[in-house]
């Protein structure tokens, strides 16, 4: 039981990472289009169809960081200096934008402040956390267990672009939103800038498969030898076939199949980064079981996890249930 409680709590933060990542992705891609949107009231409507799912979205990111304290002590204490400038500088950011969600209503009129801490917060948030993702995949330098690297690495052109197709993936999943949950103009501009964005998407998914193995000799053997190769391909030709998908359905008319397809396509990609690092928390150097905290530790944190994760499940689809269907102008929870 001892050697698997490394694994089990990897799974419980991966799951934890996608779940935010999907469900704060699209709040925070509603928030990078929010700019684009010329009219007050399709800005209201816009924000009035996340009002409801934005701030427990962000339960999520609280649990992957929380249990990533808790069960993986050593990679917290590496990742953290590592990467502490970006890491603050998205916190930060989260909070200007959930100040500026709450503060937009009641400043109205006189709300245009609010509107460019709504965006601008939501953007550098996105930005920041792919370029976190993009600093971990190129690597951390660490020493006898200890970050050895200065306070800029992370700063390089690979998590620059990987930032800034986290915005654009953000941004499909907030257009995919709005085209499901919105009926009118809104739906009609969220359908016309997701087919762009999926485009965009699809091109930094293709760069960064390429450039990871080029830059990084351990993602190339993990993908291209053999017999990796022979179970891995399909990866790609799957993430071909959704987006080519999601264009269809998009062109289509369809309103709930678009949004589904950006969330398997998010979650391919998601699986191709795991697929290029697992079982390295810190890449390339510490594994799950190398930064793991005490067996003891692990179960009676475990133990705690399994009561909490099922009312974080049931008070999140419980939500998501009551707030169902679309939302028009004039409507919505303040």
């Amino acid at each position: 039981m001892e050697e698997h409680l490394p694994l089990i709590w990897a799974t419980l933060i991966g799951v934890a990472v996608a779940m935010y990542v999907i469900l704060d992705g699209f709040d925070l891609g509603i928030a990078i289009l929010f700019p684009f949107a010329r009219k007050e009231e399709d800005r209201d409507v816009m924000m009035n169809s996340v009002a409801p799912f934005w701030d427990g979205n962000e339960t999520w990111l609280v649990l992957g960081g929380a249990g990533l304290w808790v069960a993986f002590p050593t990679a917290y204490a590496v990742i953290m200096p590592a990467f502490y400038l970006p890491v603050i500088g998205m916190l930060l950011a989260l909070v200007l934008r959930g100040v500026s969600f709450e503060f937009r209503w009641v400043a109205k009129p006189s709300h245009r402040m609010w509107d460019v801490a709504f965006a601008g917060g939501s953007i550098v948030a996105a930005f920041l956390q792919g370029v976190i993702l993009g600093g971990l995949l190129q690597g951390v330098e660490v020493v006898n267990r200890q970050y050895a690297g200065g306070p800029f690495d992370w700063l390089t052109p690979f998590s620059i672009f990987v930032g800034l197709a986290v915005v654009a993936g953000y941004a499909l999943l907030g257009a995919t939103w709005l085209v499901m949950r919105t009926s009118g103009p809104v739906q009609e501009f969220g359908r016309s800038t997701a087919v762009p964005l999926l485009m965009a998407v699809i091109g930094a998914m293709a760069v960064v498969s390429l450039w990871t193995p080029l830059a990084v000799d351990r993602i190339a053997a993990r993908w291209f030898s053999t017999p990796n190769i022979l179970y891995l391909w399909p990866v790609p030709l799957v993430t071909a076939v959704v987006a080519y998908m999601i264009f269809r359905w998009l062109r289509r008319g369809d309103e709930v199949k678009p949004f589904v397809g950006s969330v398997v396509l998010f979650l391919l990609g998601y699986l191709g980064l795991v697929i290029s690092t697992v079982p390295y928390l810190v890449p390339p150097h510490l594994t799950f079981w190398d930064t793991a905290a005490a067996p003891a530790s692990q179960f009676f944190l475990l133990v705690g996890t399994v009561f909490l994760l099922p009312l974080i499940l049931g008070y999140t689809a419980f939500v998501y249930w009551m707030f169902r269907g679309k939302i028009g102008p004039g409507e919505g929870y303040h």
